[in-house]
């Protein structure tokens, strides 16, 4: 497996995501000397990666730093954003000497069961956790005055994976949101990726997250856009999928019976997508193979959805970025809870289309972020 650990690997990989935004991240990654330049020592290693250690352990201090990590469900997503966590956190410990306690809890349900989460939030905050990492479907109003209490006692609040670009920035009362912008970043380029292989004409199905989704919302508005650009890309039909596998089958099936002359599904999470793919199959469809057949995109980036485009049962996804989003996540809350320094209010990563053509480096990535040394409270 290729080694991911590389320094310029990492940079190409995240140059829109913490390292721009925060504009400090580098050093701890790095391991430079202030001007970003590694000094060699006469022993042949970096005086200044050892020096700049040696200052950060001072600072931590054998530090213990408690959080909590809940996601709306589990699921591959989910899990693929958290070892991507904990490969950072393994790499601090070593490097810097503190200590993680983890502890990862999710609402009992679906996306809607989002009372669970103002549950766990809660109890983490009375037991005075340093950083709780939240991504949920609650009502924006109802957790940022969740988030605002926490804080005022004294607990660091950061969203990830959240559709934070989709609210009004001075309302928010977390410490960053670390994810993409998933109308221009998720909705928009899996909009544009399937006008351009149908050469800007067809008719396609969409199957949605559940009625009021943020994320809906938001990946709504990009692919609009991308569909307003494209006039000759008609939407024949439309279902709510569930945001799971199982209710997007059930949703592809039901429409596929309906419009059987379609040229296109898209899922707007890859777990619909790939229910979307077995409804073709089941149909007895063909699956788009370049030139013809049913072209299937969704997104998320998982590596149960890299396979199955290497088998040429889902054409495409888009790479939200949940790798990064993980890694990323564990270095702002080290820089902000440790550290006390400051980072954006909103961290995106970046994001890609993946097919065929770039699907092993893709897969290889997320592998790697599975494989993780260490894990923690789980």
């Amino acid at each position: 497996m290729p080694n991911f650990d590389g320094v310029s690997r990492r940079r190409m990989l995240r140059t829109a995501g913490l390292l721009a935004g925060a504009g400090v991240g580098g050093s701890l990654i790095a391991a430079c000397s202030p001007n970003g330049e590694a000094t060699k020592s006469a022993g042949g290693g970096s005086a200044s990666s050892e020096s700049f250690d040696d200052a950060i352990k001072k600072i931590v201090n054998g530090k213990e730093i408690k959080v909590g990590f809940t996601p709306p469900v589990l699921s591959e997503n989910f899990t693929q954003i958290e070892h991507a966590a904990w490969r950072r956190m393994n790499e601090y410990e070593q490097r810097f000497g503190c200590k993680w306690v983890w502890e990862r809890q999710a609402p009992v349900g679906d996306f809607n069961a989002v009372q669970g989460t103002l549950g766990i939030v809660q109890s983490w905050v009375s037991r005075k956790f340093d950083a709780i990492a939240v991504c949920t479907g609650a009502n924006f109003a109802t957790v940022q005055s969740l988030y605002r209490d926490a804080t005022s006692k004294g607990v660091k609040i950061y969203q990830f994976n959240q559709p934070a670009e989709l609210y009004p920035e001075d309302q928010l009362q977390t410490v960053t949101n670390v994810g993409y912008d998933n109308r221009w970043q998720s909705g928009y380029l899996a909009g544009k990726y399937i006008a351009e292989k149908l050469k800007g004409k067809g008719n396609i199905l969409q199957i949605w997250g559940p009625s009021g989704s943020d994320w809906t919302r938001g990946r709504k508005i990009g692919f609009d856009r991308a569909l307003a650009e494209n006039p000759g890309i008609k939407v024949v039909g439309q279902a709510d999928g569930g945001y799971v596998r199982d209710k997007g089958f059930a949703a592809a099936q039901d429409l596929l019976t309906k419009n059987r002359d379609v040229n296109a599904i898209y899922g707007e999470n890859e777990e619909m997508a790939l229910g979307a793919s077995q409804a073709i199959d089941t149909a007895g469809l063909k699956h788009w193979d370049g030139t013809g057949g049913v072209l299937t995109i969704g997104a998320d980036g998982l590596v149960s959805g890299y396979k199955q485009i290497k088998a040429g049962k889902l054409t495409a996804t888009v790479d939200i970025g949940g790798v990064d989003q993980g890694q990323n996540l564990i270095e702002a809350i080290f820089l902000t809870a440790v550290l006390g320094q400051s980072v954006t209010q909103i961290i995106n990563n970046p994001t890609q289309v993946v097919d065929k053509t770039n699907v092993d480096w893709h897969q290889s990535y997320t592998e790697w972020a599975l494989a993780a040394p260490k894990k923690y409270g789980a």
